[in-house]
């Protein structure tokens, strides 16, 4: 925060508190030119007002949250870049990355300071890691049949996962939808547990070097692999330029789990079933990127997130 931002809101904060005292004070004379407990002369549906001070306790109320208002400016943030004498923060401001919000929690603690997400994270690791580290020395096939397990599961995969794939994990283009026991690098707990931590990278290239002519030959060709009529002569020319695709989704099509290459005879498309969509994908290439979840949850949690999404194609 800027030094100008800095006093203003200082002055704002301090000018309300000195404000609010000044108008007690006022409001504790007596202006009206009538003695304490005479009638005001103002009545109305029988009731007559009396000049009555505030009341005793009233009036100490009052100055009770003055004097907490001040206090707690001085012992907390709230004016400007004061930090506050007790040196507490709500978080560590203006961290970008795990690396620095690690940084910035060694650095707190060497330096004395009260940092509230802290102690609040310290208190949930004392209390939930046990939980997750009973859960992590289950296998994961006899995980799904415990009902709480999957209930931790599912809020950490809407936490973490429902972005891209959906509060119900039947994903969305470009997305894989997790549901349907279609895998792209393997359906099994180990498979799954191992995107989970080490994320993928999927790398399909263009193959604009074709020419357009070419890649009308290669789409038709593979349309016609999950049984979609096509024209036969580019079907055919395509047959011999698939010789290149094949490396990676296989002589038949079927795919490759190790590469992570798709099975393109199943009517299944990540990108869209169209044939524009699957022009698009030779055209001009795939590079989608599924991220690591191993330094975010750790690996008690991925193997409790890994249970839940192997459950929800083996109900």
């Amino acid at each position: 925060m800027s030094s100008f931002w800095s006093i203003w809101i200082s002055i704002i904060s301090l000018g309300t508190i000195m404000g609010c005292f000044l108008l007690l004070r006022w409001c504790l004379k007596n202006k009206t030119g009538v003695t304490e407990g005479d009638d005001m002369h103002h009545e109305f549906d029988g009731i007559v007002e009396i000049n009555n001070p505030l009341p005793k306790w009233w009036t100490y109320l009052f100055y009770a949250c003055i004097v907490w208002g001040l206090a707690y400016l001085a012992l907390y943030p709230g004016l400007g870049n004061f930090e506050g004498m007790l040196g507490w923060k709500s978080s560590n401001q203006g961290v970008l990355t795990l690396e620095e919000s690690r940084a910035a929690v060694a650095k707190a603690k060497a330096e004395g300071k009260i940092v509230q997400y802290d102690r609040e994270i310290a208190h949930a690791k004392q209390k939930y890691d046990p939980i997750f580290d009973e859960y992590a020395s289950r296998p994961i096939p006899e995980l799904i049949n415990d009902p709480e397990a999957l209930k931790v599961g599912q809020r950490l995969f809407l936490q973490n996962c429902s972005q891209c794939h959906g509060s119900d994990a039947r994903g969305q283009l470009g997305f894989p939808n997790l549901t349907d026991n279609d895998w792209l690098y393997g359906g099994t707990p180990e498979k799954i547990k191992e995107t989970l931590l080490g994320g993928r990278s999927g790398q399909m290239p263009s193959w604009a070097s074709f020419g357009e002519q070419g890649v009308k030959e290669v789409v038709a060709y593979t349309l016609s692999l999950s049984g979609r009529e096509v024209d036969a002569g580019l079907k055919a020319a395509g047959e011999s330029r698939f010789a290149t695709c094949s490396a990676c989704h296989g002589s038949d099509g079927k795919g490759n789990q190790m590469l992570g290459a798709p099975n393109l005879t199943d009517n299944i498309w990540l990108y869209g079933a169209t044939e524009e969509s699957v022009t698009e994908t030779v055209m001009n290439g795939r590079n989608g990127v599924m991220p690591s979840f191993k330094d975010r949850l750790g690996e008690n949690k991925v193997h409790v997130v890994a249970a839940y999404i192997y459950s929800l194609s083996h109900k």
